[in-house]
């Protein structure tokens, strides 16, 4: 029996890059608690380490994933069932699958298989990730609960397109009969209403939130670097005062 319904409204992802000092599960919870605090209706989290971390904090939904890079296959987002049966067990209560049309784990459960057996085994409810509605119609007939746009611009089918895919989740809106999610490339809350006007029933933001590695990336990159005193610079500088003054 599943006893959890799809997030709507605001959905925070809480991820951080694994050389990053936020790449730890008391710092993703702890961003994971504050998104909920502040009226956020569920969180994405990555890995099992992080999502066990984050259920001792919140009680609200948890979508979980677990990204792996398996030889030979190009999906990444929960590719196995073993994976989904990881995250389950750590605390998630959706469960998210790369849905997307390419070729799956040799030897692994087709799409409709994996997404039958996280529903009877687990109890879950299943997130589905696409890039194209050829793949959001296939997740939907596979069983899928609920489809979203994450992987819409990071697919060889999609590379030359920028999210968020506001064209693909309308059309998505139009033709599922499964709620639809939309997620990838919200940079303001503009975009996330906008998401929501056009049919969506959640809105998945990510990097614009939580994503201070990205963020401060992309503001260097822009603002080049600063002419004059860095930051051990002014601290030199203040003890040469102090000697002084003393």
């Amino acid at each position: 029996m599943i006893n959890c319904r799809i997030p709507t409204g605001l959905i925070v992802s809480c991820q951080a890059p694994t050389d990053s000092p936020l790449h730890d599960p008391i710092v993703i919870a702890a961003m994971a608690r504050t998104a909920i605090n502040r009226g956020a209706s569920g969180v994405r989290i990555d890995t099992p380490a992080h999502i066990a971390a984050v259920r001792k904090q919140i009680s609200a939904p948890i979508i979980g994933i677990w990204k792996q890079q398996l030889p030979g296959c190009e999906i990444y987002i929960t590719p196995r069932f073993e994976d989904a049966r990881a995250i389950a067990a750590s605390g998630a209560d959706i469960i998210a699958v790369d849905a997307t049309l390419r070729n799956r784990p040799a030897g692994g459960e087709d799409l409709k298989t994996l997404i039958a057996q996280i529903h009877s085994e687990l109890g879950k409810l299943v997130m589905a990730d696409v890039d194209t509605i050829e793949a959001a119609i296939a997740a939907a007939e596979a069983g899928a609960d609920t489809v979203a746009t994450t992987l819409f611009g990071y697919t060889a089918q999609t590379e030359n397109l920028s999210p968020p895919g506001f064209d693909l989740l309308a059309e998505m809106v139009e033709k599922l009969k499964v709620p639809v999610i939309c997620e990838g490339g919200i940079s303001g809350p503009e975009m996330a209403k906008k998401a929501l006007d056009l049919g969506a029933v959640a809105v998945v933001v990510g990097a614009d939130i939580t994503g201070i590695d990205v963020k401060v990336t992309a503001y260097k990159s822009l603002m080049g670097k600063e002419e004059g005193s860095s930051a051990t610079d002014c601290l030199t500088d203040v003890t040469d005062v102090t000697d002084v003054t003393d």
